[in-house]
């Protein structure tokens, strides 16, 4: 199959584009000019082709790719860390590039978009989160996200009415994964940090309920959309940690201190809370596992073990 990946160089792209070339797709990973991480993918990979490009240029991806697509995996986002999720004209410019990726997706002959969407998209609730409850996102961020959503599928409706195009969008809502080669800034990856080297690190209150997913078990479920042979998937999908992996984020720190062996120390309630605000993370993953049988394999305790190898 040949398949686009935008962000390709990302916490995700990269995990996506490793497994994609496992399964022996054709990748073509599109990758900013000058991207730092740029040597995360070895050019000379069998099956990766690298094409440098800006986000407001995808739309004319047909002027490289000579050749038709099945799939298209839109990452390509800025201003995902904190400090810019509350930026609008940042988060309105992803947007407008999104809708090129779309487009760029379409002259591929794409049949099928998924775009990774973002558990922000629901904003702050006690309760359980389901793709059909009311989104009010908080975040410019989360706005944005939703934004994309609502245009994305008009637009794709446009184009199925009118006979123009009948690729599927795949709208994925990622809550907290975690694994190799996170970013540096994650909750998991600071703590990691802190207890390896036996440092002390200040945390907020982490009185929220929480919920992980580790890394190749969400790349798992984002190929098992995009690769299943029902004659549609198009939707919104939670893609998050199961069920039993509710709980208040206390412990999740507490495991991750004792598969360290109990080095370093921290505190709680001495940091402010992200763009998001103090929210609960319960997510119902019922419809991603209906749609693919996809169940996640790898527990907290074990993703952890993983991530520090």
């Amino acid at each position: 199959m040949n398949v686009v990946v935008t962000g390709a160089t990302s916490f995700l792209g990269r995990a996506l584009v490793d497994q994609l070339l496992k399964e022996k797709n054709q990748v073509f990973a599109v990758i900013r000019p000058g991207s730092k991480n740029m040597g995360s993918l070895a050019a000379e990979r069998e099956g990766l082709v690298r094409i440098e490009g800006h986000l407001e240029e995808l739309h004319e991806l047909d002027q490289v790719i000579h050749e038709p697509c099945q799939a298209f995996y839109h990452f390509g986002w800025d201003g995902s860390g904190s400090e810019n999720r509350m930026k609008r004209e940042v988060q309105q410019k992803n947007v407008e590039d999104s809708l090129k990726a779309l487009e760029g997706a379409r002259r591929l002959g794409c049949k099928r978009f998924l775009f990774s969407g973002s558990q922000a998209e629901y904003g702050i609730h006690k309760d359980t989160m389901t793709e059909e409850m009311p989104c009010k996102p908080v975040s410019e961020y989360g706005r944005a996200k939703l934004e994309f959503l609502n245009r994305a599928l008009e637009l794709t409706e446009n184009w199925r009415k009118s006979g123009v195009s009948e690729m599927e969008y795949i709208h994925t809502r990622i809550f907290s994964v975690y694994g190799p080669g996170d970013h540096p800034w994650s909750l998991v990856e600071s703590c990691l940090k802190a207890f390896r080297r036996g440092e002390y690190i200040s945390l907020g209150e982490c009185t929220q309920i929480w919920n992980f997913l580790y890394l190749d078990d969400c790349i798992r479920a984002l190929i098992l959309l995009m690769e299943q042979e029902k004659e549609s998937v198009s939707g919104t999908y939670n893609v998050a940690g199961p069920e039993g992996e509710n709980r208040p984020l206390r412990e999740y720190i507490r495991t991750m201190y004792e598969v360290l062996g109990f080095h370093g120390s921290y505190s709680y309630g001495r940091r402010a809370p992200n763009a998001e605000g103090l929210t609960n993370l319960i997510p119902d993953i019922k419809k991603l596992e209906k749609a693919t049988g996809w169940q996640p394999l790898v527990d907290f305790p074990e993703g952890i073990r993983r991530t520090i190898r």
